[in-house]
């Protein structure tokens, strides 16, 4: 976790598992994020370089939370349910399990 900067935003994918969204809010606490920095991942809004994404992987029944620092945003048009993230490029930094 010491590449992790725990005051940057964390944007959280949660796939339609809301059943595992308090889960994995606890999961990303349990490591050092900051519950007030965990926001739900919606479609027209995204992070910022530096920022974060945690994904829970592998959908549909996903057993890790895979964390992904973004490293680019590019202007893109909206696409269904991707949206705006179409855009962000990011990295694997590190999975925490569920």
């Amino acid at each position: 976790m010491s590449q992790v900067d725990t005051a940057k935003d964390v944007y959280l994918f949660v796939h339609g598992r809301m059943d595992l969204q308090q889960k994995s809010i606890d999961a990303l606490v349990s490591k050092g994020f900051a519950k007030d920095k965990i926001l739900s991942a919606v479609p027209n809004k995204v992070g910022s370089i530096g920022d974060y994404m945690a994904m829970l992987w592998m959908p549909p029944n996903p057993d890790h939370i895979k964390i992904q620092k973004i490293t680019k945003v590019d202007p893109v048009e909206p696409v269904g349910m991707i949206g705006l993230w179409k855009g962000v490029s990011k990295e694997d930094i590190l999975t925490i399990p569920l």
